[in-house]
């Protein structure tokens, strides 16, 4: 990847992996001037929260407690190896299912 792509999308970038609202911020400020290492991490960002929500009301609700935290776990390192991605100007996918949030959210 080009390194002014990344300097120029490194901050909206990080931001994006700040609670689901740092995510829509950094989709804001992409909307205008895309770049698409920003667009990279909002994606991989807009995974991880969708794999949270269904950890939260389905895999806690149904597979009960201890199932959840175990996936909580792994949903938290995934949030890790995205950010850390994302502050050292890697294009670092999520391991197993961050191929997956790149097809399903091309359009970002």
């Amino acid at each position: 990847m080009e390194n002014q792509t990344v300097n120029e999308g490194k901050t909206m970038a990080i931001i994006s992996y700040i609670t689901i609202i740092g995510t829509i911020i950094a989709f804001i400020m992409n909307s205008s001037k895309k770049n698409s290492f920003a667009s990279f991490h909002i994606r991989q960002m807009i995974g991880i929260f969708l794999l949270s929500m269904i950890n939260k009301y389905l895999i806690y609700d149904f597979l009960g407690s201890t199932a959840g935290w175990i996936v909580g776990v792994i949903i938290f390192v995934f949030w890790i190896i995205g950010f850390i991605g994302a502050v050292k100007g890697e294009e670092k996918l999520v391991p197993a299912v961050g191929e997956h949030f790149q097809n399903w959210f091309q359009g970002i």
